[in-house]
C-alpha cells in the first residue's frame, strides 16, 4: 500500500545538501506538468529520466519542469487558467501580483514540457515571432494552452537545500497536447516515457515526485480534492491544504 501524502517527508536523501552553516536561501518560483494519458487499461504518467551528470536529482525520474522565467510573464497563450485552477492558486499565501504570478506559474509548466519532453499542450496558430525562452516554442506554429491544466499540489524545497524552488504541479490530460509525436531536436531529459501508477512508484524517483505521483492518482479520483502545500518552518515539516 502506497503511503498517503502526510506521511513522513524528507527530501535529504535526494543529495545536494547545504552547509548547515550557510545562509539559507530564497526559493525561486518553479512550475511541473504532470501529463495524463487515459486511451489505455490504465492511466500513464509523462515522466524523464535525468541525466545522471547533473548536480540536482541526476539519473532520477521526475516529471518535466523548471524555474519560471521571465519571459513567462508576458508570453502569449490560446487561453487562459480555468476559473477554478485561477481561484485555487489565489487561496496561496498573497503575492504581490497574484494572477500575474499563476499564470507565469502555468506558461512556465508549459514551456518546459515543451523544452524537456519536446511536446507541445499547445493550440495550432500561425508561427510567431518570440523572444528569449519563448521563441523554440512559438517557431513550432502553437501557443500554449492553459485552460486545461488543473493545480494539484505545492511545494517548497527545504531550507538545507543548495537549490531551492517554490514549486506548483500541475496536471493535464495528453488529450490536450498537439500531438504525441514530440517535435525534432527538442528533449532535454535523457529518455522519456508513459508509465502506469505502478510503474511510475517502481521508478528511481525523488521523495518530493513520489509524493506527487500519489497525489495525482487521488486527484483522478477526486478533482475536487484540495490541494496539498509542504513546506518546512522552524524545522520541521508541515503539510496544509489549499
Amino acid at each position: 500500500m502506497d503511503e498517503p501524502i502526510d506521511a513522513k517527508f524528507d527530501t535529504r536523501n535526494d543529495g545536494d545538501v547545504r552547509d548547515p552553516n550557510a545562509g539559507v536561501l530564497k526559493p525561486r518560483h518553479a512550475a511541473t506538468l504532470i501529463v495524463v494519458r487515459d486511451d489505455g487499461d490504465r492511466p500513464r504518467l509523462l515522466m524523464g529520466r535525468r541525466n545522471r551528470g547533473l548536480a540536482f536529482m541526476a539519473d532520477k525520474w521526475v516529471f518535466p519542469g523548471g524555474r519560471v522565467d521571465r519571459g513567462d510573464y508576458a508570453a502569449p497563450s490560446a487561453s487562459e487558467l480555468s476559473p477554478d485552477t485561477a481561484a485555487r492558486l489565489a487561496l496561496e499565501p498573497r503575492h504581490p501580483s497574484p494572477a500575474r504570478l499563476a499564470r507565469a506559474l502555468a506558461l512556465a509548466a508549459v514551456r518546459e514540457t515543451f523544452e524537456e519532453t519536446g511536446l507541445l499542450l499547445a493550440k495550432a496558430a500561425p508561427e510567431r515571432p518570440g523572444a528569449g525562452a519563448w521563441r523554440p516554442f512559438l517557431a513550432q506554429g502553437a501557443l500554449p494552452d492553459l485552460a486545461p491544466l488543473a493545480f494539484v499540489a505545492r511545494a517548497i524545497t527545504p531550507p538545507y537545500r543548495t537549490r531551492r524552488f517554490d514549486a506548483r504541479f500541475f496536471m493535464a490530460p495528453a488529450s490536450a497536447l498537439l500531438s504525441l509525436e514530440r517535435q525534432p531536436d527538442c528533449g532535454e531529459l535523457d529518455e522519456i516515457g508513459w508509465f502506469d501508477f505502478d510503474q511510475a512508484r517502481a521508478l528511481d524517483l525523488p521523495n518530493i515526485t513520489r509524493f506527487v505521483v500519489h497525489e495525482a492518482a487521488q486527484r483522478l479520483a477526486d478533482p475536487g480534492r484540495p490541494a496539498p502545500f509542504m513546506r518546512f518552518l522552524h524545522g520541521a515539516r508541515q503539510l496544509s491544504y489549499l
